[in-house]
């Protein structure tokens, strides 16, 4: 660690099934980055025909989830009637607040053929402000999205603010999530614009700070700081933050809140049934005792 790392946070990683998933936040010592609270690393996978992801319908409330996809595809389905399949590049935005529920499975297609999973899933908590607000979905596809190149460095920014650019992406903080893409030998430097930023190193030989992030890591960046990221061999990365939540965020199963009592709350409604349902299905996911 440098004086521009604050952390390295190694993934906690579990096979599900010849699916694996790491995850890197909530982590230790770091819970939280800007809005970030939940990040999870999944694939990559080749799935045969007849296999494929079927995560049955289940709660949120407080937050906002992002799918970003590097490969292969999901079919969304929620609470509010939206039915979207993202690709690769294409960014599925699901505003939870007061509450929501949505399903992620493989589309038909997809599984009778075989096919590649390989993305990143993203929890953002709502500021106090916002976490009660009606749930809301949006889709944009990659080439809504601004793209950012820079001589062997391809950015996509997925949501907020960098480099003088603004994505469509309705957030609810200032914030920052870019997808970036790097040749052998590339080299960017990362502004401090952002009081809190994290790069993770999805694949490839990445230096930051001049000190190698493994691939699978995440390096907690010091605020303040210009910082100089490299890469060894064809590498991608994604970067994020914004500014600090307004207070702590507690995270029980799929819920995201302030209070604890707004988590207790909607336990007590899921179990009971008192959520919408997503239309056309009929397989939910129990509360976990």
């Amino acid at each position: 660690m440098t004086a521009m790392i604050a952390a390295t946070l190694r993934p906690h990683t579990k096979d599900l099934g010849g699916f694996t998933v790491r995850r890197l936040l909530p982590g230790h010592p770091i819970r939280m980055v800007g809005p970030f609270i939940f990040f999870d690393h999944m694939g990559p996978a080749d799935f045969a025909p007849g296999k494929g992801v079927d995560v049955r319908p289940h709660p949120h409330i407080g937050l906002a989830t992002v799918t970003y996809l590097f490969a292969g595809g999901l079919m969304h389905r929620d609470s509010l009637g939206s039915v979207q399949k993202i690709r690769p590049g294409d960014v599925n935005w699901m505003t939870a607040g007061s509450g929501i529920v949505h399903s992620e499975r493989t589309d038909p297609q997809d599984r009778e053929t075989g096919h590649p999973l390989h993305g990143i899933q993203t929890w953002l908590a709502l500021p106090r402000a916002h976490e009660r607000a009606a749930p809301e979905f949006h889709h944009h596809p990659r080439e809504t999205l601004p793209l950012l190149e820079l001589p062997g460095v391809t950015m996509r920014l997925i949501a907020g603010r960098a480099y003088g650019e603004q994505s469509p992406v309705r957030t609810w903080s200032d914030m920052f999530y870019l997808g970036v893409e790097m040749d052998p030998g590339a080299i960017f430097t990362l502004p401090p614009e952002h009081e809190q930023r994290g790069v993770y190193a999805v694949d490839g030989e990445v230096m930051v700070g001049g000190s190698m992030l493994d691939p699978q890591h995440m390096a907690v960046l010091a605020p303040g700081e210009t910082i100089e990221i490299a890469a060894g061999s064809s590498s991608r990365v994604m970067l994020f933050g914004g500014e600090p939540m307004d207070g702590e965020r507690h995270i029980v199963w799929n819920f995201v809140a302030s209070d604890r009592a707004l988590i207790e709350d909607a336990k007590a409604r899921w179990k009971a049934g008192g959520f919408d349902p997503v239309p056309g299905e009929t397989e939910f996911i129990p509360l976990p005792e």
